[in-house]
């Protein structure tokens, strides 16, 4: 369980990362080359569109950062969780729960789902 907790931690500190080439570095450690991310607002597959869509969020979002929202719930290869988006120590402006596959140590699969969102986003 500790290394999905880590593997979880790693997750979202790659879309706290701002600089490029640590982010794709990040990704590379954390998800299959052919992952796939789906939420209600995007689906992408591969590192490069989870990049993509982490530097739209970020563009989106800028100084706001994503942290885990309590326990990892996992079992098997698959984990959920909720995080959080927003200021470093303050109310959160979204609120989301993922769902990660898990094969050979890397996320291959994130099912995303938002429970609170900003209007206009």
């Amino acid at each position: 369980m500790s290394d999905i907790n880590e593997l979880v931690q790693s997750y979202l500190a790659a879309w706290n990362l701002t600089d490029a080439q640590a982010r794709r570095a990040a990704l590379a450690e954390v998800f299959a080359e052919d992952a796939t991310y789906t939420d209600p607002l995007v689906s992408v597959r591969g590192r490069d569109g989870l990049d993509a869509t982490i530097a739209a969020v970020q563009g989106q979002f800028g100084g706001l950062v994503f942290s885990l929202a309590g326990a990892v719930d996992a079992h098997h290869d698959i984990a959920r969780f909720t995080w959080h988006l927003g200021p470093e120590g303050a109310e959160p402006v979204a609120i989301g729960f993922d769902v990660a596959v898990i094969d050979d140590g890397r996320i291959s699969q994130v099912l995303g789902f938002l429970d609170k969102v900003p209007a206009g986003a």
